[in-house]
């Protein structure tokens, strides 16, 4: 299983048969590289510019997924669950969908771009999570404190810090830093843009594992 990052809340994340990509951005109108993937199935947590840019992904029979419910494409369960944008129920920045999925026995979860705390009904509707990709970087989501408080919540294997400063990124939001200095550094490891793993090297207690570009 290989996980990379493309920057933002772009990840892809390949099984053995298909290429799943997360949020994908053009690139140039947030100051990054566009993302380098095509995928079979595209998932778009909402409908802003840094994170709903399908044409960068897609090839044909592309299959693109943008609102809350249950499907199946082959062997991958998917799972889109509601959620905001903001703090006050959608009104400011609209909805946003989280996504769960699995893939070759490792289940992952996609926050896209939360923007308040979730539940106890949220919480047990996501259940059990290897991977949580989860917003950082504060301003238009969730920051560090709130994204380590659902980090806590949902207790995945790994989290993975997204949507946060990096360079040549144009949006106000904060560094990496802020969020892993909430976390001894024996919890924390910090990646390049790409990860090759069977879900045996996966720990028993959440860890951190930042990736860079």
């Amino acid at each position: 299983m290989r996980i990379r990052w493309h920057g933002q809340s772009c990840f892809e994340i390949g099984g053995e048969n298909k290429i799943l990509v997360t949020d994908p951005h053009d690139g140039k109108s947030i100051g990054i590289n566009p993302p380098d993937v095509q995928g079979d199935i595209i998932l778009v947590s909402h409908d802003h510019y840094d994170h709903n840019a399908v044409r960068e992904v897609d090839k044909q029979n592309s299959e693109i997924v943008r609102e809350p419910g249950k499907r199946t494409f082959g062997d991958i369960g998917l799972k889109g669950i509601a959620s905001y944008h903001d703090e006050n129920e959608g009104k400011r920045r609209g909805e946003n969908t989280i996504f769960k999925f699995k893939i070759d026995g490792t289940s992952f979860c996609h926050m896209g771009d939360l923007g308040h705390l979730l539940d106890e009904e949220k919480v047990k509707e996501i259940g059990d999570v290897d991977f949580l990709f989860v917003p950082i970087g504060g301003n238009f989501t969730i920051g560090p404190k709130e994204a380590k408080k659902t980090i806590e919540m949902i207790e995945p294997k790994i989290a993975v810090p997204m949507h946060f400063k990096i360079g040549g990124l144009s949006l106000d939001i904060k560094t990496i830093e802020p969020f892993l200095s909430l976390y001894p550094d024996e919890k924390t490891y910090k990646l390049g843009v790409e990860l090759d793993f069977i879900k045996a090297d996966l720990p028993d207690e959440t860890e951190i594992w930042a990736f860079s570009l």
